[in-house]
């Protein structure tokens, strides 16, 4: 079983998981790492996947079968596991509870060759639509506090697999990163009486100089104090707190604004490795006013050192309207 120890200095916590357990000689560099061999994310493979638990395939065919385009099955070696209790208890200073939660695999399409930069518009609005669904499932699990979404895409950003997929863990804590990211809101909102994201918005369109890209219904930009080259943001114009209780019309423009901005640093920055987050409230009943749900897309083009992890300063060469400029010109 996993397990969950809580840091008593910070107050984060961090995800034992005994069931990916390895030894020293299990750590290979990532530039030894080799890609290839048998995939079991294809069309054809659903017999080496656990069972689905959502599924987007034709009329009539059968389950945990060919046929779809789009599955998302329980991670075969999970950070976490849905069966159990919580357990928390302490240990002389320390705290700990049971690993529980649950980590699937969004399989974003049948095809091996195929990413979300040349998948149609459609099939990367089956993955949004995924990603709702499973979020309205797993927060009917009154243990789960938080739903995480988030792709890694290419080896240097933590994909495994080849084949195009994306993540989706639940927890029983809401995370230090998004607890604070909607604190920071809710202060600035207690202060304004006014959305933190939809000032950024309103700033960002008047100004154009770190608008990347812009729809009926989102904007794609370069942020201010971006903390890495051509980090990207993708934000509602509307304001929601809560990603699954989007309207089901503006689906269709976030995929177009998701494809279009991957299809931009594909042709800019040479297909490169990168991981996506998607933000959004801890509660579909809560951080309504002042949380605005977005995603947050950053190319591995550096590393985070040693200056990075002592202080929490990011060093990014690229200044954020430089990369807009880049990324506008891309077609």
């Amino acid at each position: 079983m996993p397990e969950l120890r809580k840091d008593p200095i910070h107050g984060g916590w961090v995800i034992i998981s005994t069931e990916r357990s390895r030894r020293p000689s299990d750590f290979t560099p990532e530039e030894r790492k080799t890609a290839g061999g048998f995939c079991p994310l294809c069309e054809g493979n659903e017999d080496r996947t656990p069972p689905e638990v959502l599924a987007f395939r034709e009329n009539g065919m059968a389950g945990n079968s060919p046929g779809w385009s789009l599955r998302v099955v329980p991670n075969k070696f999970p950070a976490l596991r849905i069966e159990g209790e919580l357990n928390r208890e302490g240990e002389g200073i320390y705290d700990r509870m049971n690993g529980i939660g649950a980590h699937e695999v969004v399989i974003e399409t049948p095809s091996h060759s195929e990413t979300l930069t040349t998948m149609s518009i459609k099939a990367v609005e089956n993955v949004l639509w995924s990603y709702r669904d499973r979020i309205i499932d797993l927060r009917r699990d009154h243990r789960l506090r938080y739903v995480m979404v988030f792709k890694n895409f290419g080896i240097s950003a933590g994909a495994s697999l080849e084949h195009s997929h994306s993540q989706i863990i639940a927890l029983p804590i809401v995370p230090t990163k998004v607890r604070e990211e909607i604190e920071g809101a809710k202060n600035y909102f207690s202060y304004k009486d006014r959305c933190v994201f939809c000032d950024i918005l309103r700033q960002e369109l008047q100004e154009r100089k770190r608008v990347i890209h812009e729809n009926e219904g989102f904007v794609s930009l370069a942020p201010f104090a971006s903390r890495f080259p051509f980090e990207t943001w993708i934000v509602p114009k509307a304001h929601q707190s809560s990603f699954e209780l989007t309207e089901s019309s503006f689906f269709s423009l976030a995929a177009e604004a998701l494809s279009d901005t991957l299809r931009r640093m594909k042709e800019i920055l040479d297909d490169p490795p990168y991981n996506y987050i998607l933000h959004t409230s801890s509660s579909p009943e809560k951080d309504r006013d002042h949380y605005h749900w977005h995603f947050e897309i950053m190319p591995k083009l550096t590393k985070v050192a040693g200056f990075e992890w002592g202080t929490g300063f990011y060093i990014n060469p690229t200044p954020p309207e430089e990369a807009a400029e880049y990324l506008r010109e891309a077609k």
